[in-house]
């Protein structure tokens, strides 16, 4: 083994005890999929999931299970969807390429066609035409027009199949790149379509002057909750929060889960007070509805969310803004939960929970 490889070798080994040891410090198990976090964390191959995790480890001290699939849906199991998006694109080149050929072959026989077409004319103005000479004329022109004709129908027929073809796979593709802006277990936006959003809004905010707001949301004590009474019902929880987000955001709101339990609201257009009034109402919604186990019928209690809200300011990046509104979120913790905090407080206030 040559010496470089023996250093690959060494270094792989040292990355799985690191994950190894991560594992047992912060991780709930070495599932497949923890350990394909773990390894991608130490080994610095994706810079947004390190970061994610490491906003949950400073929320929670320790990943759940459900934290691990949701950081792994969210940013490394996007193979799937290139593969979809691979072989979609193979099959629109396959059809494209079936299509060109159809057209060859009838541009082909449209220009045998002109070409009998210009030969019977000069048969018919140099040569002395008999009445047999004329039927044997239109005899081949009635022919030659059939084949074209024919030529055509199979043309049509093969262009509209194409064209049913190509708008199912169009709408594959939509569905594909929808699929990778969605969290699967709520349907609220992904961290990365979040991201997208929160920076061209912040771009669209500073050029235009027009206000824009940002409300961050936490479920409080859901780690106990999950451990408590198991991952299924928390990702209840977590459906719930998603549906009174949808219930009281206005359409013009992107809504996104983009942590473990964590949520983001992009509100373009919106004053702090206006986004404020959203924000609580979502608080108030989550915290009135009670909760109940599916499966037994046994009641849960309620769950509640701390809100965070953030206005944009001049200078602001998104990476400012988030971090305003997640000092403010801290900050209702901290204040005791429940509550929602805006970042009109005084930054004492908010320096307090950086």
């Amino acid at each position: 083994m040559s010496q470089g490889r023996h250093a690959d070798r060494d270094y792989s080994f040292a990355l799985a005890q690191r994950v190894q040891e991560l594992m047992r410090d912060y991780g709930p198990s070495a599932t497949p999929r923890a350990y394909t976090v773990w390894y991608s964390y130490v080994a610095g191959h994706h810079p947004l999931m390190n970061d994610a995790l490491k906003r949950l480890i400073g929320q929670k001290q320790a990943l759940t299970e459900a934290d691990t699939d949701a950081l792994f849906e969210q940013h490394l199991a996007g193979g799937r969807l290139a593969d979809i998006a691979g072989e979609t694109s193979a099959t629109m080149l396959s059809e494209i390429a079936g299509v060109m050929e159809m057209l060859d072959l009838s541009v082909g026989s449209a220009a045998a066609y002109n070409a009998s077409l210009s030969s019977l004319s000069q048969d018919l103005t140099q040569n002395a035409v008999t009445r047999e000479r004329v039927r044997e004329i239109v005899g081949t022109l009635v022919g030659k027009t059939r084949e074209v004709a024919t030529s055509n129908r199979v043309l049509e027929a093969r262009m509209r199949e194409s064209r049913a073809e190509i708008e199912m796979l169009r709408e594959k593709l939509e569905a594909t790149r929808l699929e990778s802006l969605t969290d699967p277990l709520t349907g609220l936006s992904n961290r990365k379509h979040f991201e997208e959003v929160l920076r061209t809004s912040v771009e669209s905010a500073a050029v235009t002057g027009t206000p824009m707001s940002l409300v961050v949301l936490d479920i409080d004590f859901f780690k106990r909750f999950n451990d408590l009474y198991g991952h299924l019902t928390g990702d209840q929880v977590l459906r719930l929060v998603a549906i009174v987000m949808r219930e009281s955001a206005g359409p013009q709101a992107t809504l996104a889960r983009f942590g473990g339990e964590e949520f983001g609201i992009v509100l373009p257009g919106l004053e702090r007070a206006e986004a404020r009034v959203i924000a609580e109402a979502v608080r108030q919604s989550v915290m009135g509805r009670d909760l109940v186990k599916r499966s037994t019928g046994e009641s849960l209690g309620r769950v509640s969310v701390s809100v965070g809200v953030a206005v944009h300011k001049a200078g602001d990046s998104p990476v400012s803004l988030l971090e305003r509104a997640d000092l403010c979120m801290f900050a209702a913790k901290r204040a005791g939960r429940n509550r929602t905090i805006d970042d009109s407080v005084g930054a004492d206030v908010l320096q307090d929970v950086a």
